[in-house]
């Protein structure tokens, strides 16, 4: 896309609305709008290429993975990843709940079916059980400003493993209180996962990353930042 007139790229914001307004579509956190390029992309795959991807050896299969792993190399150097570090998931939800249960499983002692790598990875593997192994008396990090897709897995994850629920609270204009978190002392030793969204999706407020990650960092805790809002429009 590259029209000077964004609104010209999405064809469903061509139509009117009832009074005969212009569609204002606000609601792209439920489920976005698609551009004419996507709607075309997807047209194409499904005419002229559909096939298994990584389960065939004939040539639609063949262009199905090209194109599969041609996505996932595009949004690792938008992001600034390696293509090994990108996992396509459904949405924020199914990412995260993935990402608790992986916590969930390492837990309890199923760290084999998350983390694979055999005698060669053997003290990566290691070490990684220890950061997400979670105890009674280990605590999650989140703010009071999240998604229930970043609340309730963590809570069901606490409930499960006997973990703390803790929060950074908001300043009355709704910004993560980081400093009142700080004084209150809810990221120490024994905090395993500090997750946060980007931006809030209710109130639109950024959150103060490079503060949540300079505290989670120096208690060897894991980050989990939900960038789904910010990421297209954020560098």
């Amino acid at each position: 896309m590259h029209s000077v007139a964004p609104r010209e790229d999405f064809p469903v914001l061509q139509r009117r609305m009832q009074g005969g307004e212009a569609l204002v579509y606000l609601d792209s956190g439920a489920t976005s709008q698609k551009p004419q390029v996507v709607i075309d992309a997807v047209d194409r795959q499904e005419l002229h290429h559909n096939g298994a991807v990584k389960r065939g050896s004939h040539q639609l299969a063949a262009e199905s993975t090209e194109a599969y792993e041609g996505a996932r190399a595009s949004v690792a150097r938008f992001v600034g990843a390696d293509t090994d570090e990108i996992v396509w998931t459904k949405n924020s939800t199914e990412a995260l709940n993935l990402v608790a249960y992986a916590f969930d499983d390492i837990s309890r002692g199923r760290g084999e079916s998350v983390i694979r790598g055999g005698r060669k990875h053997a003290e990566k593997l290691r070490r990684a059980q220890e950061r997400m192994t979670l105890r009674e008396g280990d605590n999650i990090v989140i703010t009071r400003a999240e998604h229930h897709a970043n609340l309730i897995p963590w809570q069901e994850l606490c409930l499960r493993t006997g973990a703390e629920l803790r929060w950074f609270e908001l300043t009355e204009d709704g910004r993560i209180d980081v400093d009142r978190g700080i004084a209150d002392g809810i990221v120490d030793e024994r905090t395993k996962v500090v997750a946060y969204a980007h931006v809030a999706n209710v109130t639109g407020v950024v959150a103060p990353v490079a503060r949540i990650v300079e505290l989670a960092r120096g208690v060897g805790a894991v980050v989990v930042m939900d960038a789904c809002p910010s990421v297209p429009h954020m560098p």
